[in-house]
């Protein structure tokens, strides 16, 4: 069992514990995660806290059955004959700005290092593989159809390859899938192709490669639909979806949206919601997964 108590720090910090801890009263929460879990959302509480304060409270295989920690600059954490007591100081230890802790630092540290090494030129010949992207009128593959594909291949001899194709659709395109991405009815009617054209291609373009993608299941599952609806079989080749292991190596990550990944791994998508550019976004965050040893 885990107890935290947060006093005057962000609201944002406040929502962002309830992913892992219970709030049962205001600036209290308990959780039961493992001490490295623990141990980081410690180190993220230092970043966010602002100038205010936060004690924990936490199992320990001590005489007392409990350890702690805290902030607040009028007590501090002694031991005695191995056991942990609070001591409550006659003065402040001083004036001190949290987001400057020793935790806080380790914390930035490890975010700078990160930053570092995604910055490096990568080795991509280690990936070989095809990254894809739908654009499509919906989410539903039952009902809503497929009106872009787009797709990039590394070979084993590290040579990019590209495949972006308009697919011809009897439907009026929802406005806010033309603001989204761009593609209206016009573009669709004099570049498009028809969707049986479009699968076919993509297989002939994809041949024994593996295929990659973030949140890919939904590309699979229009794929899947598309493929029945032309008579033809599915893609046979082995998909790996980035998503889940993404939030595996990064627990802590605000979100899961494709446009915070990327920027989490510092790469850049010049233009979002176009199926090629997302492709070809996915291919280079792929390729760092793979160096980091993620799949």
């Amino acid at each position: 069992m885990i107890v935290i108590t947060l006093t005057k720090v962000p609201r944002s910090l406040r929502g962002d514990l309830t992913k892992w801890y219970q709030e049962i009263q205001t600036g209290v929460y308990v959780g039961s995660v493992s001490a490295r879990v623990r141990d980081a959302l410690w180190d993220r509480i230092m970043e966010n806290i602002g100038r205010g304060e936060a004690t924990m409270v936490y199992n320990s295989n001590n005489e007392l059955g409990y350890q702690f920690r805290t902030t607040r600059q009028n007590w501090q954490v002694v031991e005695f004959d191995g056991i942990p007591l609070m001591k409550h100081l006659t003065e402040s230890t001083g004036s001190v700005k949290h987001g400057f802790s020793n935790a806080a630092k380790f914390h930035k540290a490890k975010v700078m290092t990160q930053k570092s090494i995604n910055r490096r030129p990568t080795s991509a010949s280690k990936l070989v593989a095809v990254s894809i992207d739908l654009e499509t009128t919906g989410l539903d593959p039952t009902k809503d159809e497929i009106i872009s594909i787009g797709a990039v291949k590394r070979g084993k001899d590290n040579q990019i390859t590209k495949f972006y194709q308009l697919i011809q659709t009897d439907e009026v395109l929802p406005q806010k899938i033309v603001t989204l991405t761009g593609i209206t009815d016009g573009m669709l009617a004099s570049q498009g192709v028809s969707l049986k054209d479009g699968l076919k291609g993509l297989r002939a373009f994809i041949a024994d490669f593996e295929v990659v993608g973030y949140n890919l299941r939904f590309d699979e599952t229009f794929l899947t639909v598309g493929f029945r609806k032309i008579k033809e079989p599915d893609l046979t080749n082995r998909m790996i979806d980035l998503m889940p292991l993404v939030k595996k190596a990064n627990k802590f990550l605000d979100n899961y949206r494709l446009d915070t990944v990327l920027d989490e791994y510092d790469v850049e998508n010049q233009q979002p919601h176009n199926s090629f550019s997302d492709a070809q976004a996915t291919l280079e965050l792929a390729t760092k997964l793979k160096e980091k040893g993620t799949f």
